[in-house]
């Protein structure tokens, strides 16, 4: 095929700008009011503002309906927009959640033209995207994980009071256990608040299973016993205490709100068993309430047999992408969405540049830790970040990680298989049979013959 025959066929006809939505609305949101924008055929009013109490977001609702509008788009202010969003969907109309980055990157807006007007122009023209969003009940499931995970970020600075406060006595505890939030070490805490100094006695709370010995222990806590550093350890200890409780609550909401989902798929006669935990897989910040079933029977798929999915990161993936598959119409759509998927910067036909770009998807954050999991595990997974690691680096080789437990992910979600680990092993002897093949045929295409020596 020449050139220019190639060159012809990729020309296509370009249509004019056709209305696409014309019964669209813009919304510009802020704190204390937001802009309306209808077409100027449905009102001579066509521009209004509204207040942000809830009164008047039922006021713009009824004004929308009144004026004809079924689609409306707005802008993903802060977190303004929920109220409004939520409100309007309850009330039928088909909303946008637009990223404002879109807004900006198009040419040709005028400075005395509202936000509203703008936004509205451009959704009547089919311009504006969609940002996802998943449905209400996963929704709702985000938020309580959202908060979960914050409740763990803010108990997790007074951890680290409690570290400081026994350093600065000299209680080496650190030194002789791996986790003070461990069984011996809120013991051994917990006996110093209440007023134990004696080194052997609280030695003796060792717990059998502590690879430290007694007389180990027993050195470790032998320190001044200041009246300050011991007052801002009682402190520390009864923050940590206040944050697991709400922790307790948050979990006890989840398996309650976690129960109430129907499962989203077609249950058969027999339902399969869930496999047996991985080894390994147990996490000190994981659910209390049995997140792995609960997550089995709403999706029909496992999601914790995959290397490197926790029982604590699972939940938190499920709600972030939801469980249909069909808003990413491939593994790559998918992938890119999460910000794993690399950007070409393309100039004259050439690549100039090749990276991921950043970004805030808590999804594919998620995706990030799992992979960070594996590095070590003999898993697939594990071979694969080991292998690219040597080409292109660690930071690289974790983000092509990531990018490959997500591709299974979304098969398992949309497919509803079960996900089976070959192993580093086979996954290396796959390896080497696709270079074989690779060598075969470039010999070949060179005029020789490729045959094996013994070692």
């Amino acid at each position: 095929m020449t050139r220019q025959r190639r060159i012809t066929q990729k020309i296509k006809s370009l249509e004019e700008l056709k209305i696409v939505h014309p019964h669209a609305a813009g919304l510009d949101i802020g704190s204390r009011d937001m802009w309306a924008c209808v077409p100027a055929p449905h009102t001579t009013e066509n521009v209004r503002v509204f207040g942000t109490f809830t009164v008047d977001l039922q006021a713009l609702a009824d004004w929308l309906v009144a004026c004809g509008v079924d689609t409306v788009a707005m802008e993903s202010t802060g977190v303004y927009w929920i109220p409004v969003f939520e409100l309007l969907e309850a009330r039928g109309l088909k909303v946008y959640l637009v990223n404002s980055w879109h807004l900006k990157h198009v040419p040709g807006r005028k400075s005395d033209v509202l936000d509203c007007q703008w936004i509205q122009q451009l959704h009547s023209l089919g311009l504006l995207r969609a940002s996802f969003r998943p449905d209400a009940e996963m929704c709702a499931l985000r938020a309580f994980l959202r908060h979960r995970a914050a409740l763990l970020q803010h108990r997790a600075p007074h951890v680290l009071h409690m570290q400081k406060a026994l350093q600065q006595m000299n209680v080496q505890l650190p030194l002789v256990l791996s986790d003070i939030m461990g069984e011996t070490g809120q013991k051994i805490i917990r006996a110093i608040v209440d007023g134990e100094r004696d080194p052997l006695k609280l030695a003796q709370l060792r717990h059998p299973s502590c690879k430290s010995s007694e007389d180990d222990i027993a050195k470790a806590l032998t320190g001044t016993w200041q009246p300050e550093h011991l007052f801002a350890l009682k402190q520390s200890l009864e923050l940590v205490d206040f944050y697991t409780h709400q922790l307790a609550a948050c979990d006890a909401e989840l398996a309650r709100q976690f129960a109430a989902i129907k499962p989203r798929w077609d249950v058969p006669a027999e339902v399969p068993t869930l496999p047996k935990t991985k080894p390994g897989s147990r996490s000190k910040n994981q659910p209390a309430y049995h997140a792995r079933a609960e997550l089995f029977r709403i999706t029909g798929v496992d999601l914790v047999a995959v290397e490197g999915i926790s029982a604590s990161l699972a939940p938190t993936i499920l709600t972030e992408v939801g469980t249909d598959m069909s808003r990413f119409p491939t593994e790559k759509h998918f992938c890119s969405w999460l910000g794993l998927s690399p950007h070409h910067e393309i100039s004259g036909g050439k690549i100039l540049r090749n990276h991921t770009l950043p970004t805030d998807n808590r999804a594919g954050q998620a995706f990030r830790q799992a992979a960070a999991c594996v590095i070590r595990s003999d898993s697939v997974f594990g071979a694969f970040y080991r292998r690219k690691k040597a080409q292109l680096g660690p930071m690289q080789a974790l983000v092509a990680t990531a990018h490959k437990i997500a591709r299974a992910v979304y098969h398992l979600l949309k497919y509803k298989t079960a996900y089976q680990d070959s192993g580093a092993e086979a996954y290396e002897q796959k390896y080497k049979e696709r270079e074989l093949a690779h060598l075969r045929k470039k010999a070949a295409k060179l005029g020789y013959t490729l045959a094996a020596t013994e070692v």
